[in-house]
């Protein structure tokens, strides 16, 4: 598990690594399903990552449309489009080099680094769906809808059980990992909403951006628990292998 970001570097200028971790509520979720989403909405592109709603992550943006587009929805309603690239290698992204599935953000803060750049910190809404371009300069914007969610349709208990094994595999990656914060465990523990917990978990999950968006696209909460539980399993065996066998 661990966060690795766009033309997005996690880490901030000074060398330390912020911990966002926040405490997100059943009611905060509840509040979240019923805001309304845009029209339309500036799209800022992330090279390697996925946000995932609930989620606060903080991204240093290096291009220059990227820029203007967080300095201007700063001083607006601080509500940007979120959407991976197909391919992170692409330096100038159009709107057919991004991911139609993304996620409505929000701008917590803004900060101006030492070294000239520009961090962001971005908390995920709910997600998205890209429609149709609008406009292609200063920077990227699009008409989108809100994506289709379909939540857990199991029983209590098996709600209880799916949310019981989540936090029990990905505390236990924390353990055999010396680099994830022991926070981030405490975190994973205290977490009451099961779709939240799923996003906690993808976001920090050590896989490709291609398997994250794919859990970002995937409609049904139960299906999306049983793809984080394999991943899950297949870290734990990867790092409990590595401690077994060190280099």
């Amino acid at each position: 598990m661990g966060i690795i970001d766009e033309e997005i570097e996690i880490r901030l200028s000074d060398g330390n690594e912020p911990e966002f971790i926040p405490i997100f509520s059943l009611e905060d979720e509840e509040k979240m399903e019923k805001e309304a989403t845009p029209k339309s909405l500036p799209i800022l592109p992330l090279r390697n990552t996925v946000l995932f709603p609930g989620v606060v992550i903080p991204i240093t943006v290096g291009r220059d449309s990227s820029v203007q587009l967080i300095k201007d929805a700063n001083k607006g309603d601080k509500i940007i489009g979120v959407v991976s690239q197909k391919d992170e290698n692409v330096e100038n992204p159009t709107f057919s080099d991004l991911n139609t599935t993304g996620t409505v953000a929000q701008i917590m803060k803004m900060l101006k680094m030492p070294d000239g750049n520009t961090t962001v910190i971005l908390q995920g809404k709910k997600r998205l769906q890209l429609k149709e371009l609008i406009q292609e300069e200063p920077y990227l914007r699009a008409e989108i809808v809100e994506f289709p969610d379909i939540k857990s349709t199991t029983s209590k208990n098996k709600i209880k059980a799916l949310k019981a094994s989540l936090k029990d595999s990905a505390e236990q990656i924390v353990k055999l990992s010396p680099q994830i914060p022991s926070e981030a465990a405490f975190a994973i523990k205290n977490i009451e909403s099961l779709s939240f917990l799923v996003n906690f978990i993808s976001s920090n999950m050590n896989s490709t951006v291609a398997e994250k968006q794919q859990l970002l696209e995937m409609v049904d909460l139960d299906a999306r628990c049983e793809k984080v539980l394999e991943h899950l399993a297949k870290e734990m065996q990867h790092s409990g292998d590595e401690k077994r066998n060190p280099v």
